[in-house]
């Protein structure tokens, strides 16, 4: 068992998961991004969960709104962008299957999923 109280402060965080799953928390300053045209984990599937702001997420050249509440499932391999386009923070709860980061931040190469 494991357990951790979320702090949401900035940027983006890795919380220690299994070999079968992780979460990471990632808060955005209004106006910015993070991800773009190249972004996509090629081995990991990424469930967002919108915990407040709002935001615009775009996945394969489509947009769609994000707001308090919003529950996503970002397919791997999917091209992603999430944009805040609010005037408070983006703050989100990230889940991959597998894991797609190391504890230091970095994306895991898809052999190691």
């Amino acid at each position: 068992m494991k357990r951790k109280n979320l702090q949401f402060e900035s940027g983006f965080r890795v919380i220690p998961g299994n070999r079968f799953s992780q979460a990471t928390e990632m808060v955005l300053p209004p106006g910015q991004a993070e991800g773009g045209p190249e972004n996509r984990h090629r081995g990991a599937d990424q469930w967002l969960y919108v915990v407040s702001g709002t935001g615009i997420a775009t996945v394969n050249g489509k947009r769609y709104s994000l707001g308090e509440g919003t529950l996503m499932l970002i397919e791997r391999c999917d091209e992603h962008e999430i944009r805040n386009n609010g005037d408070d923070l983006l703050r989100t709860l990230n889940i991959y299957l597998p894991p797609a980061y190391g504890k230091d931040g970095e994306e895991l190469p898809p052999a190691r999923r």
